[in-house]
């Protein structure tokens, strides 16, 4: 019997949706954001401390919202969101082009920050992905991440001239049409929520393929469990997860916005530093699409407390790049570690609870991530503007970062027990499919 030939399953047509947004993303005050704290702080007069208080409220901004955001990315998805977040931080950027104090500063970013599409915890790029893909998630991950490594050899050094002939305000608003221009249009026309919205199922996988309903009921696709944000809240995994990676955030908090300023403090070229921040972010794309191939064979939390200890390293290093070779080697190995943090925030959510209510659940525990992240950025400015150096800020990220890695490597996915929970359909049945059989070694 002959069977048509296989058309594209669209779920790749969102990837790589996402992977656009992510590249542009980093135009849009994420990665590119330290390259302005030198220039407008010295033309403003606003001190470091302000700077991070920027990013908190960016961070906070987005913890307020997050529980609201996921519920509305299960039930809508993020064909309209994702654009309202486009020009929300378009708009803002163009603010910035015209502040004078350091409030204006802050309250702009907190406008960025309500419903957010950057970085490992923004739901509205990362939970359509993980709606479209089971068997394949990890390997969609790892494609949606190629967009943040091009985006940074794209935009960041691009940021860079902007600012050395423009002006700094100028580059702003050139950033921000520039993103608007892209994300708007590409969401507005291809987002869709999920695969049974258009007929379809996960990975591609249907009923009338034998050779693609094989393939997906040998990695068992269609038989993945989801649990409901009700039954997650009661396991003592989801808790877990919610310390190892509130620790991380606020470690990396301390180190990732600062550094920037700290190398040009330091003497360092200012435009050999966008170069090494880009590269920061292209090491962080080679880490994430790496972890998504590997993970059908490595558990997904050894990954993650690998890159947290290639973090923690990082750091060290950080602390004493006096030059160049130490500084590009810094961010490179930052930029690892950065790669494998997003990979496991993206994936092991959806890994241990299931597709269904992901959105939710990521939304109840955003928020806590982000409060306690976000308040790493200006306790290490206040360090800076008190004492002359990030260094004690930094130490301290460096050993909440190793106390990530270890619990994280603790947390295996959460089993449920017979009649507990709505979801319950049998005695012998799992919380999760075992889609990664590493992961229980």
């Amino acid at each position: 019997m002959k069977h048509r030939p296989r058309r594209l399953y669209y779920g790749w047509v969102i990837v790589w949706v996402m992977a656009a947004t992510g590249a542009v993303s980093m135009a849009m005050g994420s990665l590119n954001f330290g390259l302005f704290i030198k220039p407008m702080g010295d033309d403003l007069g606003i001190g470091r401390a302000a700077f991070g208080w920027a990013h908190t409220a960016r961070q906070g901004a987005s913890s307020v919202t997050s529980p609201v955001v996921g519920i509305l990315l299960d039930r809508f998805g993020a064909r309209v969101m994702l654009p309202v977040a486009a020009m929300m931080t378009g708009f803002s950027m163009i603010g910035l082009a015209n502040i004078g104090q350091s409030w204006q500063l802050v309250a702009l970013f907190a406008v960025m920050g309500l419903v957010g599409m950057s970085g490992p915890g923004a739901l509205v790029t990362s939970v359509p992905v993980l709606k479209w893909f089971v068997a394949d998630r990890g390997k969609a991950i790892a494609f949606m991440s190629v967009g943040i490594p091009v985006g940074a050899l794209l935009f960041v050094p691009l940021t860079q001239y902007l600012i050395d002939s423009v002006g700094w305000g100028k580059a702003w608003i050139m950033l921000a049409v520039l993103g608007m221009g892209v994300i708007v249009p590409l969401a507005a026309i291809f987002v869709r929520r999920q695969p049974e919205d258009m007929g379809l199922r996960p990975d591609g996988v249907t009923g009338q393929d034998p050779v693609l309903r094989e393939r997906g009921a040998s990695r068992g696709a269609p038989e993945e469990v989801s649990w409901s944000l009700y039954e997650a809240v009661r396991t003592a995994t989801l808790w877990k997860l919610v310390v190892v990676f509130s620790s991380v955030s606020l470690a990396t908090g301390t180190v990732a916005l600062h550094r920037i300023a700290d190398f040009m403090d330091k003497g360092l070229d200012p435009t050999l530093i966008s170069f090494a921040t880009a590269l920061d972010a292209v090491c962080a794309g080679v880490t994430t699409f790496a972890f998504g191939l590997m993970v059908r064979h490595v558990p997904a939390r050894t990954l993650g407390a690998a890159g947290f200890l290639m973090l923690a390293a990082a750091s060290i290093m950080t602390i004493y790049a006096n030059n160049l070779p130490v500084m590009f080697a810094s961010m490179a190995l930052f930029g690892l570690g950065i790669g494998g943090m997003m990979f496991l925030q993206n994936f092991i959510w959806a890994d241990y609870y299931g597709r269904e209510s992901v959105g939710s659940i990521r939304g109840l525990v955003n928020p806590i991530n982000l409060v306690v992240g976000g308040l790493g950025a200006p306790a290490a400015g206040y360090v800076r503007d008190i004492w002359g150096t990030y260094d004690p800020a930094w130490w301290a990220g460096v050993a909440l970062m190793a106390f990530a890695a270890a619990l994280v490597l603790s947390t295996r996915a959460p089993t449920r027990r017979v009649g507990r929970g709505a979801g319950s359909a049998s005695r012998s049945q799992k919380a999760t499919v075992n889609m990664n059989p590493a992961r229980e070694e």
